[in-house]
């Protein structure tokens, strides 16, 4: 039943697709470098490619729009967790994916949403996601900027370890890139297809 939900998501929009499985391989890429084990690992591969299918409930106006958000836009983004939740939660194969789609925009200090939680009380899978995904959006193009360069996204990954990211994860990151051993996404960063926004 899972597999039904990338194939959806991406009908209606091939970009946010394929972010979805961009930011899957990277985030398991990275619980590979921590030595996650299997349940885990399989856990990621099923919320990962869902963890944006709430957006399917936000205007397509607002994930396509050129400038800045006013704050009633803002606010209707910031539906797309919980709208998403609500999808998948009543369906049983896909309940693995629930702690991705809902807490993937939560933050290290408390700051994020839809529930405000902090630190280890926003679920492992949400915070290793949470980089992936950040880094993701900020290396593709999106509609109201290009692409930034890879460097100034490593930047501002260890710039948000401990605000917005869980420290331990902003830090693994660093230096699995480091390592090599996220290489494949470096190709990535020429892509200019992305344009839904995180």
């Amino acid at each position: 039943m899972e597999a039904a939900f990338p194939s959806a998501l991406a009908a209606p929009d091939p970009a946010l697709a394929a972010h979805a499985a961009r930011v899957t391989d990277l985030a398991a890429r990275l619980a590979a470098w921590l030595a996650w084990d299997d349940a885990s690992l399989y856990a990621i591969y099923v919320g990962g490619p869902l963890h944006d299918i709430g957006k399917a409930a936000v205007s397509e106006a607002i994930l396509r729009k050129p400038g800045p958000l006013d704050s009633r836009e803002l606010a209707e983004i910031r539906t797309h967790p919980a709208a998403g939740a609500k999808l998948i939660g009543r369906l049983g194969p896909a309940r693995d994916a629930l702690p991705f789609v809902l807490y993937h925009h939560e933050r290290w200090d408390g700051g994020g949403y839809p529930t405000g939680r902090r630190g280890p009380d926003i679920p492992e899978g949400a915070r290793i996601l949470a980089v992936a995904d950040a880094f993701d959006a900020m290396t593709s193009a999106r509609p109201y900027r290009g692409p930034l360069p890879v460097e100034c996204a490593l930047r501002e990954i260890e710039r948000c370890a401990g605000t917005q990211f869980d420290p331990a994860m902003a830090h693994a990151f660093l230096e699995a890139w480091d390592a090599g051993a996220l290489e494949p996404v470096t190709a990535w960063t020429t892509l200019r297809v992305s344009r839904a926004r995180a």
